[in-house]
């Protein structure tokens, strides 16, 4: 399906989520599918949830009340769970975004996958591992949120940047696009740090779809990372495309390709130097 014809079920917990985030959400989700229900839930008799109003009006999102009837026990966590239940069973979606930090919904991401539908999970970096890997695929906050024009910058954690070739030379990486912020507490984005592991995992993709001459099609490859590893995004290393993160890893080759069917289109392949 195309996705335009994905219907999503947008889950919020508000408790766990800043009103700030929702609007660059909403453009991400979009990508992947039209939201037909959107709802969010939380005690909105709460002081700390009133900037959360005006966000709901402007896009179109449902709150629903859940009052803590207990002190200390977070009531909302149940509350999504249940009309999560209740919409797989009783509405036609393909598909659930849930929006949360918190580890408790990692059962409920592994039973909606256990019913063939596609789960989104979003959340903050410090989203736990478990609820990360339930999920089809994960979305930290973070990179959705707008640089800030003065920041610290540092070294990209990717190794030296490969030359880019000739024909590749509208994608070549800019000095900004492959760096990397400082940690920070203040919502702007945050650019993680590419360790040895990550860098294995796209070489051993690469290499699983590698055809004799060991090139594979960069789509592909993507595809399979994410199956791989449901958090991996080219955003989190300060990579606005898929295509300039290979571009600047030194094990990996880049070529060009016209698409016999249509000329018009260009298709990126890859493989690893170390397979040439």
């Amino acid at each position: 399906m195309s996705g335009k014809d994905v219907r999503l079920a947008v889950l919020i917990d508000a408790d766990n989520i800043s009103a700030t985030y929702i609007k660059p959400m909403m453009l991400e989700i979009a990508r992947y599918g039209n939201p037909t229900i959107k709802r969010i839930y939380g005690d909105w008799t709460k002081p700390q949830l009133g900037p959360w109003k005006q966000v709901l009006l402007d896009h179109a999102i449902s709150p629903v009340q859940q009052f803590g009837y207990t002190s200390g026990k977070n009531s909302t966590d149940s509350s999504l769970i249940i009309d999560a239940m209740d919409i797989l069973y009783t509405e036609s979606v393909d598909g659930f975004c849930l929006v949360s930090s918190d580890s408790d919904f990692t059962r409920l991401a592994t039973r909606l996958r256990e019913s063939g539908k596609i789960v989104y999970g979003i959340g903050e970096q410090k989203t736990p591992t478990p609820f990360v890997a339930a999920c089809d695929r994960f979305l930290f906050l973070e990179i959705l949120s707008p640089k800030k024009d003065q920041e610290n910058k540092k070294n990209a954690g990717s190794k030296n940047a490969a030359s880019s070739p000739k024909e590749l030379e509208e994608e070549v990486v800019s000095e900004d696009a492959a760096s990397e912020t400082k940690e920070n507490t203040t919502g702007e984005r945050t650019i993680q740090f590419m360790d040895d592991s990550t860098c294995d995992l796209i070489a051993s993709s690469i290499s699983d779809l590698a055809d004799e001459d060991g090139w594979a099609f960069l789509g592909d490859v993507g595809n399979l990372i994410n199956k791989k590893s449901p958090s991996f995004d080219s955003r989190n290393y300060g990579f606005t495309k898929m295509s300039k993160l290979m571009q600047s890893l030194d094990f990996v080759e880049c070529e060009l390709r016209v698409n016999e069917k249509n000329p018009q289109v260009k298709l990126i392949y890859v493989r690893n130097k170390e397979d040439n």
